[in-house]
């Protein structure tokens, strides 16, 4: 049986509709893209991968915050 992770296959379609020329697109079709990637960042979140991102963004923008003072 194959099973497929509905995060990964959310980041395969961003990855071919971000590919497409900006020009090419409407829109309806950049705000759908929109909603697919925030589909998955809310799939992505509890996990643990999802923590260690956030964990690193809250460190880099911890760093730049420090930096710019």
């Amino acid at each position: 049986m194959v099973t497929i992770d509905v995060a990964v296959l959310l980041a395969v379609i961003v990855f071919f509709r971000l590919r497409r020329r900006t020009e090419a697109r409407s829109r309806s079709d950049e705000k759908l893209t929109v909603v697919i990637v925030l589909a998955r960042g809310i799939l992505i979140a509890p996990t643990p991968a999802g923590q260690g991102i956030l964990n690193v963004m809250g460190q880099l923008a911890s760093g730049v915050t420090q930096a710019g003072r």
